[in-house]
C-alpha cells in the first residue's frame, strides 16, 4: 500500500474521532444518548449536495447510502453490500463499526437503538432531514423504552465550521414542449384527482421528476446530480 495512502487513512481516523467527541460533548449538554444521521436532505434525496454529507463528515465514508449512529460509548455506519469494502476502508482507524446492512446477524440500526438506548433516554436528529413516516416509525420501535424524540436541532452543523454552503442555483421553467402539458393542465387533472378523495390540499415537496411533473417543470441544480 501506498505510505501516502496510509498516511492520509490515518489523518481521517483521527480528525473523523475528533469530530465524534465534539458531538458528544454537544449531546452531552442536551441530555441526549444517541445521535441519529441518515443521508439525506431537505426532499428525502439519496445523492445529496456537500451542505448536506453530515454522515460523511461524521464517520468519513464518502457512499451515496448509508447511516451513522452516535452514542455516548459507540459509533456505527450502516450501509448496503454496494459499499462494504469501501466503507471498510474509509473507516479504518476511525472508531467507527460498520454494520454491513442485510447480513445476518447484523443488526439494523432500529434494533441497535433498542438495545442501546437506555430507559427514558434521549435519541436526537435533524428532523428536516428525516421524514415523518420514518420519524414515526422510529418513535414507535423506541416507545418499549420510553425514549423521547429530539428532533429540533442540527448538532452536526453546530461542530462543522466549513460546512459547504446551501445550494443557490437558479431555477428555470421546463418548456412545455418537454413537460408535455401546461401548467394549468396539470393542476386541473390533480384537482380531479383530489375531489374524488375528498381531499382539500395537495403538499408537493419531494424532487423526484414524477411530483415535479404536477405543475410547472422546474429545474435547477439542487445538488450535483439532479
Amino acid at each position: 500500500m501506498d505510505n501516502r495512502e496510509t498516511t492520509g487513512g490515518r489523518k481521517r481516523g483521527r480528525e473523523v474521532r475528533a469530530r465524534i467527541e465534539q458531538l458528544r460533548e454537544k449531546m452531552a449538554e442536551r441530555g441526549m444518548d444517541a445521535y441519529l444521521i441518515p443521508t439525506s436532505d431537505f426532499h428525502g434525496s439519496e445523492y445529496v449536495s456537500g451542505y448536506f454529507k453530515c454522515r460523511k463528515y461524521m464517520a468519513g465514508f464518502t457512499g451515496s447510502a448509508g447511516t451513522a449512529v452516535i452514542t455516548m460509548e459507540d459509533a456505527g455506519l450502516w450501509t448496503d453490500g454496494r459499499y462494504f469494502v469501501q466503507a471498510a476502508a474509509e473507516l479504518s482507524g476511525s472508531g467507527v463499526e460498520l454494520y454491513r446492512s442485510g447480513q445476518e446477524g447484523v443488526p439494523t440500526t432500529l434494533e441497535f437503538l433498542k438495545k442501546h438506548m437506555p430507559e427514558q433516554g434521549v435519541l436526537g436528529f435533524d428532523g428536516r432531514v428525516v421524514d415523518t413516516a420514518e420519524g414515526e416509525r422510529i418513535a414507535k420501535a423506541l416507545s418499549g423504552k420510553k425514549v423521547r424524540i429530539s428532533e429540533g436541532e442540527d448538532l452536526v452543523g453546530s461542530i462543522w465550521d466549513d460546512r459547504p454552503a446551501l445550494p443557490m442555483n437558479p431555477v428555470w421553467i421546463l418548456e412545455e414542449k418537454y413537460a408535455g402539458k401546461s401548467a394549468e393542465e396539470k393542476i386541473a387533472d390533480l384537482r380531479g384527482e383530489m375531489k374524488k378523495r375528498q381531499a382539500t390540499v395537495h403538499l408537493l415537496t419531494s424532487l423526484r421528476s414524477e411530483e415535479r411533473r404536477v405543475g410547472k417543470e422546474c429545474r435547477s441544480r439542487w445538488s450535483p446530480y439532479h
